[in-house]
């Protein structure tokens, strides 16, 4: 596995409404697969898997609790980024996309370019959690419009005072996740009105850790990433409450299960293709995978479904058995 556990991630915010569509697209195909999942019988094979650096703790960890059943498959987890992931899975090159947004339109084209179908599985909340530095006594809580005025394209905001009068004069430095990231997608357009629309003279990584580095050694330095990253760095780290119209809020299970968290919640996905799922290994490891959500979800301190998003779940996958008949 290419993510050790150490990069585990905590909880996240939550996609308040559907937890799971079956999104089949594309042109082509064939039927999803031989093998059917959970039969008990001795598989091996490769189990490809790229995509969201903030949804690869959830595979991995997937991964790991599915060796102990399945020693003989090998699942392997990179981590190009949801976009980077869409971009190998949408020319045949994985089986399953990590992603911690919806896949793009421009992305669907792709995928019917080259004859690949999937399916879109919603399998735990995400929270995304604005954090700053541990010596930063000042920012309690944001307000959307406060991050807009200091994350908005062209935007000239580089001192604490000049978002609010009564913050000290003290500088402020940014860093984020990385243009290829879903959680720059969603925050940008969370924040922003639209996805991808951000200044660009900030510290972008696709690899979490550089921002908690970088917010952690700086004073007046601010990022933002899925919620589980902050918990597991919380010793670290400062997190702001945000203010979405309604009075300040922590993000936490419950805010984000119950919708409270806003607009900084969302619903993390895999993406398993049909060709993937022709194979036995790849249909029986996403079987495990979506039974064992929860299990999961809490090993890798992420946020469970909810009541609802579950019941879409195992909808989804009767349906997705179905099809692999």
């Amino acid at each position: 596995m290419n993510i050790p556990t150490s990069l585990r991630r905590a909880k996240a915010p939550l996609a308040l409404t559907a937890a799971v569509m079956l999104a089949a697209t594309a042109c082509g195909g064939g039927d999803a697969g031989s093998g059917d999942g959970g039969s008990g019988d001795e598989l091996s094979g490769p189990v490809k898997v790229d995509g969201s650096s903030t949804v690869a703790p959830l595979t991995s960890a997937a991964s790991e609790f599915y060796a102990e059943e399945q020693p003989k498959v090998r699942v392997t987890v990179a981590t190009s980024g949801t976009g980077g992931g869409f971009k190998k899975f949408c020319v045949g090159e994985t089986d399953i996309s990590d992603a911690s947004r919806p896949i793009k339109d421009e992305e669907i084209k792709t995928c019917e370019e080259n004859n690949i179908k999937y399916e879109q599985l919603a399998i735990a909340n995400d929270g995304l959690s604005v954090v700053v530095s541990k010596d930063n006594d000042w920012a309690e809580c944001l307000t959307v419009e406060q991050l807009k005025k200091i994350w908005e394209p062209g935007s000239k905001v580089n001192n604490w005072n000049q978002v609010d009068p009564k913050f000290p004069n003290e500088p402020l430095k940014l860093f984020g996740a990385g243009t290829d990231s879903g959680t720059f997608d969603y925050f940008t357009d969370a924040i922003n009105g639209e996805e991808g629309a951000s200044r660009t003279d900030y510290s972008g990584s696709e690899d979490d850790n550089v921002t908690v580095t970088g917010v952690s050694g700086t004073k007046g330095g601010m990022g933002y990433f899925g919620f589980s990253y902050f918990e597991e760095n919380a010793d670290k780290l400062k997190l702001v409450q945000i203010d979405g119209g309604d009075g300040c809020v922590t993000p936490s299970v419950e805010t984000v299960q119950d919708g409270t968290y806003k607009p900084l919640g969302r619903q993390l996905y895999i993406y398993p293709s049909d060709a993937g799922l022709k194979k036995p290994q790849v249909l029986d490891f996403v079987e495990y995978y979506v039974e064992h959500n929860k299990k999961i979800a809490e090993d890798s301190k992420f946020i469970p479904l909810n009541t609802e998003q579950e019941k879409e779940l195992e909808a989804a996958l009767t349906k997705l058995k179905e099809a692999a008949k």
